[in-house]
């Protein structure tokens, strides 16, 4: 078998910030599109349903965060060890690896389609969700956990071709998704006045559309090592072993982030109505900037697994530099524009002018501090490519989900403002960022290169 063909990317050599943009700029691209129709949604319900559906569909975010992050976390395991055995050249630990992938997308799936339809009417409750809200909220949550197996599907497919060096399909699959995602929208809510409800059926067939598209190009791979035989589906124990010992941690890390933020929108929800629908037309806003340094991080994950595979760590460290300065300057001029365009961009997702005041005394105190994060994501992506997961998850758990609890447990509530809440997320990325740079300049997440081919034989 051939481990490279047309359509991967070998990072493993070339010119560094030309392979970090290679493969960058189609998952950028990718991530978009899949937020496009995340905010036509939100656009969607915010200006022709009204702001109690802008709050009822912007209170489940946590909650769709929250278990999709447990899962994106295990694959993220997956991913550093596809692309490790890639970057080493083995080729039957490729193929062992992707099918137990893909099985462990389905069962994943399943579990999360049961317990996410009938968890959703407490855990909405719980978080203090409006009662104005709470009905759509429900509605819409329930729609979206019956499609959970498509998306973790399409979720752990596109991080196999992720880690082979793939970032182009994942696109061309997002693109189609987006556009049947928005022809549904407007056919289902503004056609057939369908509500919240056409929001969340739109969403869940169009994830049925890219997962389909994700197996028929895993299907398809001819004599690759990463082709899909669905027929072979199965978990294997040492490729379970290996994903799970970068995947575990990873998970654990996304609950603790989701948990930390479900219980800032549990504050946020203590302000009402205009407050939460502020608070959502400002995350669809801010979006931009969360999908690009996310994107980063995967990206130095990808470039640190190969490279580390094929054993060349100081390629791997100047491919982190690298991908720090890109990340800053690129946060630095986006923090400016949106500064700069607040209103206008908040008044895409309402026209209501309360909530555009809360919105843009969100922004104008939130936006400026994005540069304290980008250490965070990207240094925590470089060392867990290299198969170090557990440190990363106890910096970023310690860092920022307890101290973030810790802050909203007992600074918020003697000072009970929207800023004093919001003030938990820059005080945080700080101190996380100071932890991880301390613990990657030490060296001790370096293992040697040949250890992961020895797990793999």
């Amino acid at each position: 078998m051939h481990l490279m063909r047309r359509g991967t990317l070998d990072v493993t050599q070339g010119v560094i910030w030309k392979q970090l943009l290679a493969f960058f700029i189609p998952l950028w691209c990718g991530t978009f599109f899949q937020q496009l129709y995340n905010t036509v949604d939100t656009v969607v319900v915010g200006r022709f349903v009204g702001k109690t559906a802008l709050a009822a569909v912007g209170s489940t975010g946590t909650v769709v965060n929250l278990t999709v992050g447990i899962f994106n976390g295990l694959a993220s395991g997956a991913v550093v060890i596809i692309a490790q055995y890639y970057g080493a050249r083995l080729a039957k630990d490729v193929h062992r690896s992707v099918h137990t992938a893909m099985a462990i997308s389905v069962l994943a799936g399943a579990l999360f389609t049961v317990g996410g339809f009938f968890l959703t009417p407490p855990v909405l409750r719980a978080m203090g969700t409006t009662a104005e809200a709470l009905p759509g909220a429900t509605l819409y949550l329930q729609i979206y956990f019956l499609g959970m197996i498509p998306n973790l599907v399409y979720n752990m497919g596109t991080g196999v071709l992720r880690a082979i060096g793939d970032s182009s399909r994942p696109l061309y699959f997002l693109i189609a998704a987006s556009l049947c995602n928005i022809v549904l929208d407007l056919v289902l809510v503004l056609g057939l006045d369908m509500g919240v409800a056409g929001v969340a059926i739109a969403t869940v067939a169009s994830q049925v559309l890219s997962a389909a598209l994700v197996l028929l190009s895993l299907t398809r791979a001819d004599g690759q090592p990463y082709q899909l035989f669905l027929r072979q589906l199965r978990i294997d124990r040492r490729a379970l072993v290996a994903t799970l010992r970068v995947g575990v941690p990873a998970a654990m890390q996304s609950v603790m982030y989701n948990v930390s933020n479900i219980v800032i929108q549990s504050s946020i929800n203590s302000f009402g109505t205009d407050t939460v629908a502020a608070w959502s037309a400002y995350g669809k806003m801010d979006m931009i900037f969360w999908m690009s340094i996310n994107t980063m991080g995967l990206t130095i994950t990808t470039f640190a697994g190969q490279n580390y595979g094929a054993g060349k760590i100081d390629r791997l460290k100047k491919g982190v530099r690298v991908c720090v300065g890109m990340s800053a300057g690129f946060t630095a001029a986006l923090s400016a524009t949106m500064v700069l365009l607040a209103r206008p961009l908040l008044s895409i997702f309402t026209p209501d002018p309360e909530v555009l005041v809360i919105g843009v005394d969100m922004v104008y105190f939130l936006v400026p501090t994005y540069i304290t994060y980008i250490l965070v994501e990207i240094l925590a992506g470089a060392i867990r490519g290299t198969g170090e997961a557990v440190v990363p998850m106890i910096i970023s758990i310690f860092g920022v989900c307890v101290l973030r609890l810790v802050w909203l447990f007992t600074a918020v509530p003697l000072h009970h403002t929207v800023a004093m809440v919001a003030a938990s997320y820059p005080i945080t990325w700080v101190v996380t960022s100071a932890a991880l740079l301390i613990y990657y300049c030490r060296g001790r997440w370096l293992r040697l290169p040949q250890a992961a081919e020895q797990e793999g034989r």
